[in-house]
């Protein structure tokens, strides 16, 4: 830990209280008598800051009334000192890069184990980037060299146009006259190629590549 970084306070946003307590559990092997304080909704925390600088916070996503990059913001704008880190189950772009531009320092997967949090809650202390591996690789491939990145076929495209419109699988395979066990193959294999696992990361993709607006 940097000795110029003291950390002695700590908030946890977090609704899930089991999930609490071991989030809980790291930040005190990291910080040997940090003061924690928890909150579990947006209004609890946006009233808690109101007058509470925290040293280092993390910051649930999925509350019950509201997203945690709420409290992300507020915190940069009003305690820029605090170090805020989010600890989500959320592993797509749109929530990673939404955190990030909002403000936060760090995002951890709480898949982890508690001894693999707290070394990555001292990291960030240090100045390092506080990021699961899984999400340090999803920021290293999106901006991989365009060159380096496989590329879709024309008939991947086309069945990634028509996925991110809402269309479902035997509806693809109709307009393309296809089997649905091929447009499945091909949604299989466009999920690898862009490393990605959902229909609403197939659509943001295809946003990106101006397939559809």
């Amino acid at each position: 830990m940097n000795s110029e970084k003291i950390i002695s306070s700590g908030f946890i946003l977090e609704d899930h209280y089991p999930t609490f307590e071991w989030l809980k559990q790291a930040l005190e092997c990291c910080f040997p008598g940090v003061q924690v304080t928890h909150a579990t909704t947006i209004a609890q925390a946006e009233g808690m800051l109101t007058d509470f600088a925290p040293d280092i916070a993390l910051i649930d996503l999925g509350l019950p009334d509201g997203s945690g990059l709420e409290i992300v913001k507020i915190l940069q704008q009003v305690s820029s000192q605090t170090l805020r880190i989010v600890t989500t189950t959320f592993s797509d772009d749109e929530h990673l890069f939404s955190a990030l531009q909002a403000g936060a320092q760090g995002y951890i997967l709480k898949e982890q184990e508690v001894d693999q949090i707290a070394q990555l809650l001292s990291a960030a202390v240090t100045g390092q980037p506080a990021l699961s591996p899984k999400i340090a690789r999803r920021i290293l491939s999106h901006f991989k060299p365009a060159l380096e990145q496989e590329v879709l076929t024309p008939r991947l495209t086309e069945v990634l146009q028509l996925i991110a419109k809402g269309y479902k699988n035997k509806e693809v395979a109709e307009l393309l006259e296809i089997s649905s066990h091929t447009v499945n193959g091909y949604i299989k294999d466009i999920y690898r190629i862009l490393d990605i696992s959902s229909r609403s990361e197939a659509t943001l993709e295809a946003t990106k590549r101006g397939l559809i607006r």
